[in-house]
């Protein structure tokens, strides 16, 4: 005999079943019964096969454990005492069925069904090692594990969550000491527990209840600590890619974060930068960032700032550069010269060599770099770097460089007689790299050719 564990509203739907089998048998009957074929009997019979159909698709799998089979104590839940369907750790530790803690959860019981000891938060952690074990030791035995997925649609949160959510936010708009303890657990919410970053886009208001503080003072009077977390949290808010378009059309949050990268701390910068970077993955983002005028304050963060926030500074300029707009903006801004910069001092070269080969797009970037004497830098870098990529970019952009200024081919060609560079990447560069080296060693030896022939 099995003993079959089933989702609860099962016993409903076998209800239902009977019923409609039961009126199912009286109107068959009945059309064999009688001589005439009756029309509305054979339409009624098609409805009620029609449910039956209906209900069986929707009806839940069950979970069969033959009674011969033992099932080890680990696979089962501590409050069912059944086989685990989708186990979760709880803040005490311990593993339970989700169904079956959230609902003790949702009761107000805070409690550790096992240890006895109060939970401290209700976030349900998959505890994916031990489903990994339940569904193969299921697949050994023959059992048949709906996928937890098939099953429900938990976010991980419960409605005691969705409440404390509510409060801090409702707390950002109370005294100074409330908003500091709510900013700070918001970050820390939205940093670990992903559920939380979407509740951002389930609650209207929620990224102006959020940055309440700001609608009170300027920036440059926000408390350091206050504004950190709070631009950190938006930070971790645009991570979830749902709410990308709804963070970046919120009137206040752009500005907020370009200020953050003029008046914030080390920490507040890199994250500002990293949030602008993380938003900038929509393309009407990029847009609506490029004429908020984020480049500027980006590219002066890229020149002077912390060592630890250049490569934000740097991902976040990446992006919106490759919108033409941006590029002209960022050109006009100072971009070339500070990348070069860096790029002498080998700081970040692989990164800001892709950030100039964009920019060699436009004229007045290459211009400049004719100017600033990159041709030597970027031939330098080809011969040195070990990076496939950075060879590439270093001989698109010479490319550019050298047909748009033909007094740069001196440089080339001296080069190519000194240290064959362009000969050796046209042999073993990507393939990319191999066609831009191949054009400028088939201008050198045409040149070459020419002047035999004078």
């Amino acid at each position: 005999m099995a003993n079959s564990g089933v989702f609860e509203g099962d016993s409903g739907m076998v209800a239902k079943a009977t019923e409609l089998k039961n009126e199912l048998q009286k109107i068959v009957k009945a059309i064999v019964d009688e001589d005439d074929i009756n029309v509305d009997a054979i339409d009624k019979t098609q409805q009620i096969l029609g449910a039956l159909k209906e209900l069986k698709l929707k009806k839940p799998i069950s979970l069969e454990v033959d009674d011969t089979v033992e099932v080890p104590e680990e696979f089962k839940c501590p409050i069912s005492k059944e086989l685990m369907r989708d186990p979760v750790i709880i803040s005490t530790g311990q593993t339970y069925d989700r169904p079956f803690i959230e609902t003790r959860l949702n009761a107000g019981n805070r409690l550790c069904p096992k240890t006895q000891h109060v939970i401290s938060h209700t976030f349900l952690t998959p505890n994916n090692l031990i489903r990994e074990m339940i569904t193969s030791w299921c697949k050994n035995h023959g059992i048949k594990l709906p996928d937890c997925v098939q099953r429900s649609n938990y976010d991980g949160l419960t409605k005691t969550d969705r409440d404390h959510f509510i409060t801090l936010l409702e707390n950002m708009s109370e005294n100074l000491s409330a908003q500091r303890d709510a900013a700070k657990e918001l970050r820390e919410l939205t940093k670990s527990v992903p559920s939380f970053r979407a509740l951002f886009g389930e609650y209207p208001n929620a990224i102006v209840q959020l940055l309440f503080p700001f609608s009170q003072k300027p920036s440059s009077e926000i408390l350091s600590s206050l504004q950190e977390d709070l631009i950190t949290t938006l930070l971790n808010i645009s991570i979830h890619d749902d709410n990308k378009k709804l963070v970046a059309e919120e009137p206040i949050v752009i500005p907020l974060l370009v200020d953050a990268l003029r008046t914030g701390t080390a920490a507040t910068m890199g994250n500002g930068a990293a949030a602008l970077f993380s938003l900038s993955a929509l393309d009407s983002n990029k847009e609506r960032i490029g004429k908020s005028g984020a480049l500027k304050p980006l590219i002066d963060l890229l020149d002077d700032g912390h060592p630890e926030v250049i490569k934000d500074a740097a991902s976040a300029i990446f992006n919106l550069c490759i919108n033409r707009e941006n590029k002209v903006r960022a050109v006009r801004d100072g971009a070339v010269r500070v990348i070069l910069k860096k790029i002498v001092r080998r700081i970040l070269v692989d990164e800001l060599l892709s950030i100039l080969a964009m920019l060699s797009s436009i004229q007045k970037a290459i211009e400049e770099m004719g100017e600033l004497e990159a041709v030597p830098c970027l031939l330098c870098i080809i011969r040195e770097s070990a990076c496939d990529r950075s060879k590439e970019n270093c001989i698109a952009i010479l490319h550019t460089i050298c047909f748009s200024d033909p007094t740069k081919w001196k440089e080339i060609r001296n080069e190519e007689s000194t240290y064959r560079t362009i000969s050796q990447l046209a042999q073993s560069g990507t393939s990319r790299a191999k066609r831009k080296a191949g054009v400028i060693l088939e201008r050198l030896n045409r040149a070459v050719n020419l002047t035999h022939t004078a």
